[in-house]
């Protein structure tokens, strides 16, 4: 068992039907989704051929559906004091989860909300390359990408790269080690929130963006060429949570 602090480890969604999710998630990507108990409840587990990747909950009606993610700390209690003492406001304060783990839900100084995780069982080891149909990055956008950072690197021991997005902005590259781990931007639109948007690895990008769409999807950036890295597209999923897709360039051999 071992854990991987500042890997996003886990990705869940909630909405206020649990049953239309799965439905449109097992088509589009193949998923398939199993119950199991926590606690005295249960629990929707998203897997990816025999692999556990996530959940869907069941969200209180009048709230926004959406996915959140879950990052990986050595101590969850430590974490999210920590988090608080940096700007962040707490959500969920620091909860046990049957016999699985230990979480916290919180949002940055920026607006953007996560979780803190801390696993039982340890993480899943970082497999390269990524599995169709497993999440392949996980991307903050955020009005004040300099505060945002800041919070990352202080309170999660972050290190970065950058990339020159031109026009005077910069993408940060997340780093634990030589490990990348997330992005960071400023928000390119003013239509596009403060967030966390996973992204899930797919073999045919255009092919997932037009299956999504006659699955009742919307599109909210169409199929697009990152030079380098791959081609994406961010949808809006039927219950109003937003989701991207990435069909990365081939590894070299």
């Amino acid at each position: 068992m071992s854990h991987l602090p500042g890997k996003f480890v886990w990705f869940e969604h909630a909405s206020p039907d649990v049953a239309r999710a799965r439905r449109f998630y097992e088509d589009l990507f193949g998923w398939h989704v199993e119950t199991m108990p926590l606690g005295e409840q249960t629990y929707s587990m998203i897997m990816n051929g025999g692999d556990a990747i996530g959940g869907l909950r069941t969200l209180e009606a009048g709230l926004a559906s959406h996915w959140i993610s879950y990052l990986s700390v050595p101590d969850v209690d430590q974490a999210h004091a920590a988090a608080l003492a940096a700007g962040a406001r707490s959500t969920l304060a620091p909860t046990d989860f049957g016999d699985v783990g230990r979480g916290a839900h919180i949002v940055d100084p920026t607006g953007a909300a996560f979780a803190l995780w801390t696993g039982t069982q340890g993480d899943r080891p970082d497999v390269v390359p990524t599995p169709v149909g497993d999440w392949y990055w996980n991307e903050l956008t955020t009005a004040d990408e300099r505060k945002a950072l800041a919070f990352y690197e202080t309170v999660f021991g972050y290190t970065h790269d950058t990339m020159d997005l031109g026009g005077g902005s910069t993408y940060y590259l997340l780093k634990t080690g030589d490990t990348m781990r997330g992005g960071l931007m400023r928000i390119p639109r003013p239509e596009v929130p403060t967030l966390w948007q996973p992204y899930v690895r797919v073999a045919d990008c255009d092919a997932s963006q037009a299956r999504a769409v006659s699955l009742g999807a919307q599109t909210l950036m169409p199929p697009t060429d990152i030079p380098e890295v791959g081609r994406f597209a961010v949808l809006l999923d039927p219950l109003g949570a937003s989701i991207a897709v990435i069909q990365p360039v081939p590894l070299p051999a």
